[in-house]
Order: C-alpha cells, then sequence, then structure tokens
C-alpha cells in the first residue's frame, strides 16, 4: 500500500482519483484494497477540512433548514420556543433563543445544541 501525505492540490487530485477507482472496484471489508480506500478517504477528509473549512451555520437558518426538510410551520415550533408570534420574532431575528428554547429545539428539531447556541447572524 503506497500512501502518502496529501499536501498539494494535485496530492489531492490523485487522491480523489485513487478513492474513485477503489469505490468502482467495490472493495470487500478486510481486504487490502478497502484498508487503502478507508485511509485515504480519512487523508481527503483532513485535508479538506484543514484547507476548506465549513463554518457552522448560523441558528436560525438551521431552524429554518430544518423546518423545511421536515414540513413544518411556525405554528408546529410553538412547544420549543412558545406562542406563534414568538415564534415569528425569532426567526426574524427579532428575539434571541432562550437556553430553554435551544434544549427544546435540540430535542424537536435534532439540531445540535452547538448550532443552536451561537450568535446568530443579523440581517
Amino acid at each position: 500500500m503506497d500512501i502518502r501525505p496529501i499536501r498539494t492540490k494535485a496530492d489531492h487530485k490523485a487522491a480523489l482519483r485513487e478513492i474513485s477507482a477503489l469505490i468502482d472496484a467495490d472493495p470487500k471489508r478486510g481486504t487490502p484494497e478497502f484498508d487503502k480506500l478507508d485511509v485515504l478517504v480519512t487523508l481527503v477528509d483532513a485535508y479538506e477540512e484543514k484547507r476548506h473549512p465549513i463554518a457552522p451555520p448560523d441558528p436560525i437558518e438551521a431552524i429554518r433548514f430544518r423546518m423545511e426538510q421536515l414540513g413544518l410551520t411556525a405554528k408546529d415550533l410553538a412547544r420549543s420556543i412558545g406562542q406563534t408570534n414568538r415564534v415569528y420574532e425569532v426567526l426574524n431575528h427579532k428575539r434571541d433563543l432562550t437556553l430553554p428554547m435551544i434544549r427544546r429545539l435540540h430535542e424537536q428539531l435534532d439540531i445540535p445544541a452547538e448550532t443552536l447556541i451561537r450568535e446568530p447572524q443579523r440581517v
């Protein structure tokens, strides 16, 4: 198994080509090819995370996105946030999330708490 660190864009492209070829071969778990695929994916992931970090989402945008995914309306968030008018205040950045709201939204929408506790980006 000839695996090297990924330090450049060329290394990254070569690793992605190798990963693609290995995926096409569909190696069985426990084989050297499967192990090579596993290691290459880990290296590529580390390289991409270091070079192109993805910022966590804005908490309000995360709530809106999850609402869309689940087909929820503002009324559906009343049990987590409060009356519908309060839900709209939160969704329109007029009111901050409180710790109890964050806990309930985490439970109801399965949004990571660390996303919900971030400072919202004011519009």
